[in-house]
Formats: C-alpha cells, sequence, structure tokens
C-alpha cells in the first residue's frame, strides 16, 4: 500500500524560506508526476507545482520564481523549496504523487507565515 508522507512545514516570517519534503514509499514503481497542492482556510484547493518523471515543472502564477519543485535521489521522493515567503502563502500544503495511474493523497503539513 502507498503512502505518502510530508514534512518540512511551519511558522516562518515573511521574506523568509522552508523546504517540504514528501515521500511516497510503498510502491515497485516509479511516480509518472509528483504535485505539492495546499488549502487555506476557506479556500479551495490549489495546485502549486508539479514536477514530471520527463523533469516538466509547472508552477502555480502566483508563486512563480519564489518556488522551485526538485526530485529527490530516492525513488518518489520531491521537495518543494520556497522562499521569499509571503502571508498568503499560509496553506496546508500536500504532496500528490501519480503511480501507475494511482493518485496518492499526504496528510499534509501547516505552512505559517507571519506579517
Amino acid at each position: 500500500q502507498v503512502q505518502v508522507a510530508e514534512s518540512g512545514g511551519g511558522l516562518v516570517q515573511a521574506g523568509g524560506s522552508l523546504r517540504l519534503s514528501c515521500v511516497a514509499s510503498g510502491s515497485g514503481s516509479s511516480a509518472t508526476v509528483m504535485r505539492w497542492y495546499r488549502q487555506a482556510p476557506g479556500k479551495q484547493r490549489e495546485l502549486v507545482a508539479a514536477l514530471a518523471s520527463s523533469g516538466i515543472t509547472n508552477y502555480v502564477d502566483s508563486v512563480k520564481g519564489r518556488f522551485t519543485i526538485s526530485k529527490g535521489d530516492a525513488k518518489n521522493t520531491v521537495y518543494l523549496q520556497m522562499s521569499s515567503l509571503k502571508p498568503e502563502d499560509t496553506a496546508v500544503y500536500y504532496c500528490n504523487a501519480q503511480i501507475m495511474y494511482q493518485m496518492y493523497w499526504g496528510q499534509g503539513t501547516q505552512v505559517t507565515v507571519s506579517s
């Protein structure tokens, strides 16, 4: 059974940085796409960044130039480096792994940016 675990969230001041980590374990197959989503209170979950197995990345406009998604050395590991954080980045961040046409979600990690 595939399990997805995120880590690295926390409280940071505006302008600061955080790095989130995600590992999808329990599968013998590699993920075709790994994504980071976030959900702020009272808002819908939104796609923040995606990384395909081809290396192609995609970002929501609001984080371009500030966030970087990258692949880890271990299988099905992905990072989200977040810099120049803003209070509006405050949300629960979720990792999603697409493996063999199935989507697997983590429990989320809280990121809070204070002004």
